[in-house]
């Protein structure tokens, strides 16, 4: 590399690598981002920030702007059948964070990206095709490509320019060849080419489950609806609050967005990535009745399949993120567990570049520890997938009387800190 070996290369620029990035960089260590994209993408995946992942973007100053820009989700609802079951309070379970932030991935992503340029200018290489990498004892070689065109984008709602904020960091030359780094983490995805030469099994966990997604304007609706339709109080709270329908042809789940928008998600009996927002709006008011507003952008159906690494570490070569663990979206957990992997590999790989004795240890800490973590959060979204299958008859009934009961305390303090993540 011409810049000599670096401390640490990531690999995968999306919101968990871009976070450990900014974390290894805030503590002095030479780190570089590889990313296959050469733009941002525009689309919106992930958008619960729960309260953990506050304090991490926090850490390294992060927190205020994205707080600025976001919802603040302090409570939501469970209806079935137009009939509320529960309702669960963020505001008591943590005085520092009461809330779960919502903000589209893409404005999270800019916001990283900003704050990495700032504490290591110019070491995000955009374009670079990751096509192996080797452990070679003292260090990693990594081989990398160029790829000019942008990689595809995820499913979700495709944004404008106007956005985003201003001063994202651009994408720098790509050095190609063989670069070098003392270790190099694999930040790049569910299809991990970095888990992949690390030769780490990838097992699938629980049954799959598929969705339809999209995102909605509701400014359109009147207030009165929405307070009617979400059972809030005022217009204020009905728009700040998330809502799940356990409904018997399936769940739907509605999250607030900033600038009167919502996403929202329901389960269906195939994949069908022909559908049409006009499909997923006709889902929605056939399951709950509620009209959603007029639509940003297509609809996206995703599949949703638990995997697991069988292990987070191989030598020098280190997991986090959906190349770690593939985690069910609903509930939220996806790209907040991975950020909370990130807060835990930091100071692992700090440790291990600086104590060199201690390197063994330190990683395999990080090993077992996230693995359990990712075990449990596993358990968790397959108890929300499971929770939100088509029932009807006496498993509808016992479903209904399940949430009702975790609804009601002292329950419901227990399921809204582990809705927040307040566990890990």
């Amino acid at each position: 590399m011409r810049d000599g070996m670096r401390d640490v290369i990531v690999v995968g620029g999306g919101p968990v690598g871009m976070m450990l990035a900014c974390l290894l960089a805030a503590e002095g260590l030479d780190v570089e981002v590889l990313e296959r994209r050469t733009e941002p993408s525009m689309r919106s995946r992930a958008i619960g920030i729960h309260p953990p992942s506050l304090r991490a973007l926090a850490r390294i100053g992060v927190a205020d702007a994205l707080i600025e820009r976001a919802v603040q989700i302090e409570d939501g609802v469970v209806e079935c059948d137009r009939h509320r079951l529960g309702r669960m309070e963020f505001t008591r379970v943590g005085a520092e964070y009461p809330f779960v932030a919502a903000l589209p991935q893409y404005e999270t992503e800019a916001l990283l990206r900003q704050r990495f340029d700032q504490l290591a200018p110019g070491r995000v290489r955009g374009g670079a095709i990751v096509t192996g990498v080797r452990d070679a004892g003292d260090h990693v070689d990594v081989d990398v490509d160029v790829d000019v065109r942008e990689a595809p984008a995820a499913p979700g709602r495709t944004a404008q320019p106007t956005e985003v904020p201003t001063g994202t960091a651009q994408p720098t030359e790509v050095p190609t060849g063989t670069v070098q780094a003392r270790y190099v983490v694999g930040a790049d995805g569910a299809r991990s080419v970095v888990r992949a030469a690390a030769g780490i099994r990838f097992t699938k966990y629980g049954p799959p489950a598929t969705y339809l997604m999209g995102d909605f304007d509701t400014e359109p609706l009147a207030s009165e609806q929405y307070m009617h339709q979400n059972g809030a109080g005022s217009a204020k709270t009905a728009h700040s609050r998330a809502v799940l329908y356990f409904e018997r042809g399936g769940v739907v789940e509605s999250f607030p967005l900033p600038g009167g928008r919502r996403r929202w998600v329901a389960m269906t009996d195939r994949l069908s990535p022909g559908a049409s927002s006009a499909d997923l709006a006709g889902i929605i008011r056939w399951r709950t009745g509620v009209d959603v507003g007029v639509p940003l952008g297509p609809a996206s159906a995703f599949a949703v399949q638990q995997h697991l690494a069988a292990r987070l570490v191989a030598g020098r070569i280190a997991l986090v993120g959906d190349a770690a663990h593939e985690i069910s979206p609903i509930g939220g957990q996806g790209m907040n567990l991975g950020w909370l992997d990130a807060v835990q590999l930091a100071p692992a790989l700090r440790r291990a570049i600086r104590e060199t004795d201690a390197a063994p240890s330190a990683l395999e800490t990080y090993d077992r520890r996230r693995r359990r973590t990712a075990r449990t959060a596993a358990v968790q979204a397959g108890f929300n997938m499971a929770m939100g299958r088509p029932r009807t008859g006496a498993l509808l009934a016992a479903r209904n009387a399940l949430v009702r009961s975790l609804a009601a305390p002292p329950a419901s303090a227990l399921v809204a800190r582990a809705f927040t993540m307040r566990w890990l």
